[in-house]
């Protein structure tokens, strides 16, 4: 059983003397004393987890002595103690927010057992905190890695909108980090306490999405064999996340515009209408304006998701963040992996600040944690590269070395640095080394021989 700091408070010093014996013998920080002057004094000097007082204290009201008491301090709990005759009065006690009653004379074994109750809760409401805490500072705005002009002009707006209840449209491709920004904006608004709900709009067809968004009643179809909330009413008072926006159906895209509108909404089977306070934040790959004019796209919809939009650019239009990016995922996969990786090489920075990203930022974070994975050493180089990257980079020599070459002697050259690399990467398994390629053992074996490549 974990110590608890516990106050007595009693004015028979006999029984009070008794239960603060019992509480220390079972390893608790106890102080008792004999009056409410005492205790409250005591409260706001010190903190304690359990406030453990008499309600039949001559001159006392117990209603009002556990309602300073928690005003003085929110997290304690307090539990009553009633003679004969007065369980009316703890009820009512706890109706005003104490923990709970035990009647006297005392049981200690079962006060025990309900202060470890009470330390279990309290560890948890810490811990949540903490969580909140860290979330809060794992987000903020500049723990967001970025260098580069547009992308700061992007975060700045992010920040700036968070404070308020507007709705949200994030805009770019796939990869740039429209999630990261929006978990931002979450944790730096007023809602940051309750829940930040995710659903992506792509993952699920319309039947299976509309119970996923406004929940279902029992039987409202095949397999629905109990009621179920959606992330709406999951989300009241807080966030909802809306991943891809721009691949809503028609029929959906009508239904979240009610939402939008007039916050309230029906569960799928069900009669009742249900009342939330949900900001939405929404995020799109796609051209929306294109999407009006071809009509698979609500302009009603369109207008209520812009409110505000933030649009994050590709990593391609922002090569400054790449160095930032590279420092910040090797410490990062180092920790995780307990390597010891200083950083890449020069050649491998130069190609990498070459490098297109059509994955955008989640793709360079997949190559820098391959590279740590794979990395023999303190430097990553090019060899702990994946292929398509060592291939690009052999096509930028060969096109620099050999510009004057006929192309079939350029083509060679580029098939048999390919082929090396495959095998590299297979560790010299010629079965593996040709799935790789796309061709079969025996072609392989035929090429090892036109490059006078040696088996491996």
């Amino acid at each position: 059983m974990q110590e608890a700091r516990v106050l007595i408070m009693d004015d028979e010093q006999k029984e009070r003397s008794r239960i603060e014996y019992a509480l220390k013998q079972k390893g608790h920080d106890v102080l008792a004393v004999g009056s409410v002057l005492e205790a409250v004094e005591a409260i706001r000097r010190e903190r304690f987890d359990v406030f453990l007082t008499d309600c039949n204290i001559p001159g006392v009201d117990a209603l009002q002595t556990s309602g300073e008491a928690r005003k003085i301090n929110p997290d304690m709990a307090v539990i009553i103690m009633t003679s004969f005759g007065t369980i009316e009065t703890a009820v009512k006690a706890i109706k005003a927010g104490a923990y709970d009653y035990l009647p006297k004379p005392i049981d200690v074994d079962q006060l025990a057992v309900l202060i470890g109750r009470v330390s279990e809760r309290q560890n948890l409401i810490r811990e949540n905190t903490e969580l909140k805490e860290q979330l809060i500072e794992r987000y903020k705005f500049d723990e967001i890695v970025s260098a580069s002009h547009d992308m700061e002009e992007a975060l700045n707006l992010a920040g700036r909108v968070a404070a308020s209840n507007a709705t949200v449209l994030l805009r770019g491709e796939s990869g740039t980090g429209k999630e990261l920004v929006a978990k931002a904006i979450h944790y730096h608004s007023p809602r940051a306490n309750f829940p930040l709900i995710k659903v992506n709009c792509a993952a699920l067809p319309e039947t299976l999405l509309e119970s996923e968004l406004f929940g279902h009643e029992r039987g409202a179809f095949t397999g629905a064999t109990a009621k179920r909330i959606g992330r709406f009413e999951a989300a009241d008072k807080g966030t909802l996340f809306l991943d891809e926006i721009g691949e809503l159906t028609p029929g959906m895209q009508v239904k979240l515009l009610r939402v939008l509108q007039e916050r309230e909404f029906e569960r799928l089977g069900g009669n009742q209408t249900i009342k939330v306070d949900v900001r939405v934040i929404a995020a799109t790959n796609r051209d929306l304006e294109k999407a009006m004019r071809e009509g698979n796209f609500r302009e009603d919809l369109y207008y209520r998701l812009n409110v505000v939009s933030v649009v994050i650019p590709p990593l391609r239009e922002r090569k400054e963040d790449v160095p930032e990016l590279l420092d910040h995922f090797i410490k990062k996969y180092s920790q995780a992996n307990r390597k010891k990786i200083s950083g890449v090489s020069a050649e491998v920075r130069d190609l990498l600040m070459r490098y297109s990203y059509p994955g955008n930022v989640r793709e360079l974070e997949n190559i820098i944690e391959r590279a740590v994975v794979l990395s023999k050493g303190g430097t990553i180089t090019s060899a702990d590269l994946p292929l398509h990257l060592r291939t690009v980079e052999s096509e930028e020599k060969i096109c620099v070395r050999k510009s004057g070459s006929s192309l079939n002697e350029t083509l060679d050259t580029m098939e048999r640095g390919i082929i090396l690399d495959a095998l590299k990467e297979s560790g010299g398994v010629q079965t593996r080394a040709a799935e790789k390629l796309g061709i079969s053992e025996r072609v392989l074996r035929y090429k090892l021989m036109k490059y006078k490549i040696k088996e491996q």
